[in-house]
């Protein structure tokens, strides 16, 4: 186990629920001071929702938005972002299944049936507004002070991991990736427009990533002078970081993906 000191305790955090407009673009309060009917009027455009973790002390932060797995926005993935927040980060942690009704499940048809029926690209337009949200420094929220401009990060697993991998490759303005075994886009030719460094922790017995697959991005990551690196942990299998799930845990590789994990985004945001 590591002895590096984490800077703060789990105390120390605190959480809101939140819910914005999909279009990253958001009402002050000034518009809503002469719109009578802005707390009762039904949004046009869809709502993000999720959860917002933060240091409850004075300070500027970077900040991480991270995509669940294909469960849904459990209390597993909570206790992940308030792990990241004791790092010294804001992290948002939007619901994928927020255009879905929101379903939290651990049954895994209907986890299957659920990411079959997202649409990745609004889900992708969401996330892109989770970072344009913790961009805005909305008057009336003073929690938003707390987040340093642009220095954003996505952290993904599973199906958070597939679009983790696909949105820095479209938003330009992204610090940094991490990817926990998701599948890399089919053919290849996004990854030529890596906006910035991806780091994919890939298990060894994982049966919906290809070694081929892997070794074919960084093949293109790497003709295309884009920073991504690949660590593959022996002995795992699909969503081995994930602690509630004792049939696929490993405990040893999930300590060894997020000392790298930390040290990579750190190096990209804390600087």
């Amino acid at each position: 186990m590591s002895e590096r000191v984490t800077p703060f305790t789990h105390e120390q955090i605190g959480f809101s629920s939140v819910r914005f407009s999909s279009k990253g673009i958001f009402d002050t309060h000034k518009d809503k001071m002469v719109d009578p009917y802005a707390q009762t009027r039904i949004p046009k455009e869809a709502q993000v929702e999720g959860v917002h973790f933060f240091p409850q002390v004075s300070g500027i932060f970077p900040s991480i938005v991270v995509l669940h797995e294909r469960w849904g926005l459990n209390g597993q993935i909570k206790d992940f972002a308030t792990r990241l927040a004791r790092e010294g980060y804001v992290v948002f942690l939007p619901n994928l299944y927020g255009r879905q009704g929101g379903m939290i499940t651990a049954n895994a048809e209907v986890a299957d049936a659920l990411v079959e029926r997202m649409d990745q690209d609004t889900v992708l337009q969401d996330i892109n507004a989770s970072c344009e949200w913790l961009n805005t420094n909305l008057a009336e929220d003073a929690l938003l002070d707390q987040t340093k401009r642009n220095f954003h990060a996505v952290i993904g697993f599973g199906i958070g991991g597939t679009l983790a991998i696909k949105f820095a490759c479209r938003r330009k303005r992204l610090r940094a990736a991490v990817s926990f075994y998701g599948v890399p886009p089919s053919p290849m030719d996004p990854i030529k427009e890596l906006y910035c460094p991806l780091l994919y922790h890939a298990a060894e017995k994982d049966v919906t990533v290809s070694t081929e697959d892997l070794d074919e991005m960084k093949r293109v990551a790497e003709e295309a002078g884009k920073n991504l690196e690949i660590v593959t942990y022996p002995g795992t299998i699909h969503s081995f970081f994930n602690e509630s799930r004792a049939d696929v845990y490993h405990a040893e590789a999930a300590e060894q993906a997020w000392e790298k994990t930390i040290t990579f985004i750190d190096k990209a945001l804390k600087i």
